[in-house]
């Protein structure tokens, strides 16, 4: 079951990288017969390639609209994730569309907080950014994502970087969160709260 954060829109974008959790958000809204336009990025990696014609072809499959974007600027000083965040952030605020949806979802929230606390400034990820960006999925686990996902036979790429320990996100996902999850196994619904107040 996902949980719906606010009112979704008939006519919507959806920042789609081809995995488990764009994937259902597109097909859930399709099911719910809301007009959507896919917007795809390429974050010019190894997976990139493979992850683009994914999207393509099941856009091309289901008759939608497909906007492709990929990085441009230079990195300069930021992380590898805050240039790649700040490229896609970029192009979805470039985009027409009155609402973007992003895959954001409760685990997301959680690993957010968890990160930016141990450097003291504990944040939540807010259900809209900017003035077009959404995140109505917030309340929904990545477990209910997924068990939705093999509910309804809907298919993926996964994003084989998604597993390395280069990235900060992944060591708090993979490493610290069972060990969280063992001290505090209501963690997610501290975090709901919070995202609701």
């Amino acid at each position: 079951m996902l949980h719906i954060l606010g009112k979704i829109p008939h006519r919507v974008t959806v920042a789609c990288s081809g995995g488990v959790d764009s994937m259902v958000i597109v097909n859930f809204l399709l099911a719910g017969k809301k007009k959507v336009t896919v917007a795809h990025f390429n974050h010019d990696t190894v997976h990139s390639k493979q992850a683009e014609f994914y999207v393509k072809k099941f856009c091309g499959k289901n008759k939608l609209n497909l906007v492709l974007g990929r990085v441009k600027g230079s990195r300069g000083k930021r992380s590898l994730e805050e240039f790649w965040r700040d490229e896609r952030y970029q192009f979805l605020e470039s985009l027409g569309s009155d609402f973007i949806i992003t895959g954001h979802h409760l685990d997301d929230a959680v690993e957010t907080w968890i990160m930016s606390s141990m450097h003291g400034n504990p944040k939540i990820i807010p259900y809209k950014r900017g003035n077009k960006i959404y995140r109505p999925f917030l309340l929904t686990s990545k477990r209910q994502i997924t068990n939705f996902a093999k509910s309804k036979q809907i298919e993926w790429i996964d994003d084989p970087s998604n597993q390395s320990y280069t990235h900060a996100r992944n060591l708090v996902r993979h490493k610290m969160m069972p060990d969280i999850l063992r001290i505090n196994p209501g963690i997610r619904k501290v975090i709901k709260k919070k995202i609701l107040e």
